[in-house]
């Protein structure tokens, strides 16, 4: 990977608070890097604000957006950062941040995420779940939670590349992981969820998975070819073997569950671009555990990913 120089924060007009805006200063004077504050304004976000307003009507309703980016810039700038502000007017919102991206050549984007109803996480039609699928950076979706002063960070592997993840993905997520862990002085974990080689076996066959129909020792030397593979994958990148985690189960599961006892900060993780799809990633691991997961989450892209969208067929 290449070094973060050029962060883009994604600033959210209707929104009260900007934990990306936050965490994209500490990111940027932390790698040195220059911190891009985007806006995009829609009909929705004007029609959100003007709604608002009607509720608390007794002052004049006014609104300067470019004022909003400046204010929320002069912190960063007090640290020496190099920051600066653009907003735009255009529609759909998730085709403007992904353009913006591309156009100013962002290492790394930020944006803050919030949890939706089952509806909307359903018929993924969130931005956040756009994003997913469209930006050609890797994307850092941000909750409202502080980082810890030595941030734990998670990088999710699956060498068994599940949903025909590629190999170098492995390496990509533990790279950036990596990455963030030493430009903040932090701590490296990996973790990786499976299901045994028999229960797969059972579930093609059609044969229920019984309990009986599995060797004890057979799960327990797969357990620690696993945590082998893991700990070998994971030593390229100066991981503690303490730090390596492994578990039976799904990924969707495990992942929110150890975040949470270990409190890690960041959960890194990969996802693909499928040719042909027309939702390009639904059903996607890093789709469906970002709810559960209590920390932000940074998706990773393999680096063809721009190219692979470009040769989607359309449904």
């Amino acid at each position: 990977m290449n070094r973060i120089s050029n962060i883009l924060v994604i600033v959210d007009p209707t929104a009260t608070q900007h934990p990306a805006v936050v965490k994209g200063a500490i990111l940027a004077e932390q790698l040195d890097a220059r911190l891009e504050l985007f806006a995009c304004d829609t009909k929705a976000s004007r029609e959100a604000r003007m709604a608002a307003h009607l509720l608390q009507p007794r002052a004049p309703y006014t609104f300067n957006l470019k004022a909003l980016l400046e204010e929320l810039a002069e912190p960063p700038r007090g640290r020496g950062i190099d920051v600066i502000t653009q907003t735009q007017c255009a529609e759909p919102l998730h085709a403007a941040l992904a353009d913006r991206t591309k156009s100013t050549r962002a290492d790394l984007v930020i944006k803050d995420t919030h949890h939706h109803s089952i509806a909307r996480r359903t018929f993924l039609t969130n931005t956040d779940w756009e994003l997913i699928r469209s930006c050609p950076a890797p994307l850092l979706l941000t909750k409202a939670t502080t980082w810890s002063k030595r941030p734990r960070i998670l990088a999710a592997v699956d060498p068994g590349h599940a949903d025909d993840k590629p190999a170098y993905l492995d390496h990509e997520i533990l790279e950036y992981a990596a990455y963030l862990v030493h430009g903040l002085n932090g701590e490296l974990h990996a973790a990786h969820a499976y299901m045994p080689v028999a229960i797969i076996a059972a579930a093609t066959s059609g044969t229920p998975p019984m309990a009986t129909m599995l060797s004890a020792d057979d799960l327990a030397a797969e357990e620690q070819s696993k945590r082998k593979e893991i700990t070998a994958l994971a030593a390229a990148y100066a991981t503690d073997p303490a730090n390596v985690h492994v578990q039976v189960g799904s990924a969707v599961e495990f992942l929110p569950r150890i975040a949470t006892s270990l409190q890690i900060d960041i959960v890194t993780m990969g996802t693909i671009s499928r040719s042909g799809l027309k939702r390009v990633f639904i059903g996607n691991t890093a789709e469906r555990v970002l709810e559960r997961l209590p920390c932000d989450v940074l998706v990773i892209k393999p680096p063809n990913f721009a190219a692979l969208l470009a040769v989607q067929v359309p449904q």
